[in-house]
């Protein structure tokens, strides 16, 4: 069994700063594409931004320039560096991976982390 274990939510001043990580933990997996998505109250749920195991990225428009995803392949873990941050950025952010482990692929999720922008 591979989990994700997200951290690093909180409650933030509107243009403030955070940084959600999020590590996998398990045996016998690779990761291939790691992701952040969100999902607001009442809402779908909606990428945010994704990375593959080679460092090319994707971000959803109402984020680029704002948020920054990284991983550490050694740690399989991704981070999303939040800067700037707005009201409508309150969510609940949660972490997918596309793990390959013992021939097959799977995609796993975090349990979530809340995201608070309020003054």
């Amino acid at each position: 069994q591979v989990q994700l274990v997200e951290s690093g939510g909180g409650l933030v001043q509107p243009g403030e700063s955070l940084r959600l990580s999020c590590a996998a933990s398990g045996s016998g997996f690779s990761i291939d594409v790691m992701s952040w998505y969100r999902q607001a109250p009442g809402k779908e749920r909606e990428l945010v931004a994704s990375c593959t195991s080679g460092s090319n990225t994707n971000y959803a428009d109402s984020v680029k320039g704002r948020f920054t995803i990284s991983r550490d392949n050694a740690k399989n873990t991704v981070y999303l560096q939040m800067d700037s941050l707005k009201p409508e950025d309150t969510a609940v952010y949660y972490c997918r991976a596309l793990v390959h482990r013992w021939g097959a692929t799977n995609t796993y999720w975090g349990q979530g982390t809340q995201v608070t922008v309020s003054s």
